[in-house]
C-alpha cells in the first residue's frame, strides 16, 4: 500500500473515531457525550494534519483565527434543536429547521467577515 494512501487511512480512521467516540458515550452519558463533541476536535486534527503536511504556521494560524469567527453563526444550531425538539417537532423536521436557519446565518455571517477582512 502506497504510504499516501496508508496515511489517508490513518486520518480518516481517526477522524472517524471521534465520531463513533461522541455517539457511544452519548448513549450513556449525555453530558459526557457533550463535552466531548463541544471540544474543538475537529479543528485540532486539521491543525495536526496541516502541520503534519508541513504547512506553514501563519496559514494554521489564518485557519483558527476563521474557525473562531464562524463559530458564532453555528452557536445558533444548538439552542434552536433542542427548543423545537421540547416543543414537540419531529426530529427530522426540528433537525431540518435548525440546520436551514444556522445556513442562513452562515450566508449572512461570510459577508460580513469578508467586509471586515477577517475572511478571504
Amino acid at each position: 500500500m502506497p504510504l499516501l494512501m496508508l496515511y489517508y487511512l490513518v486520518k480518516i480512521s481517526l477522524s472517524a473515531l471521534v465520531i463513533v467516540l461522541v455517539s457511544e458515550v452519548a448513549k450513556r452519558s449525555s453530558g459526557f457525550a457533550a463535552l466531548i463533541a463541544s471540544l474543538p476536535m475537529t479543528s485540532l486534527l486539521a491543525f495536526i494534519w496541516l502541520r503534519a503536511e508541513g504547512e506553514a504556521p501563519v496559514k494554521i494560524a489564518e485557519l483558527s483565527e476563521q474557525i473562531f469567527w464562524l463559530i458564532i453563526p453555528s452557536l445558533v444550531l444548538f439552542p434552536l434543536f433542542a427548543g423545537l425538539l421540547r416543543y414537540g417537532m419531529a426530529f427530522w423536521s426540528s433537525l431540518m429547521v435548525s440546520t436551514v436557519v444556522t445556513a442562513i446565518c452562515y450566508l449572512a455571517m461570510v459577508p460580513l467577515l469578508r467586509r471586515l477582512g477577517v475572511i478571504l
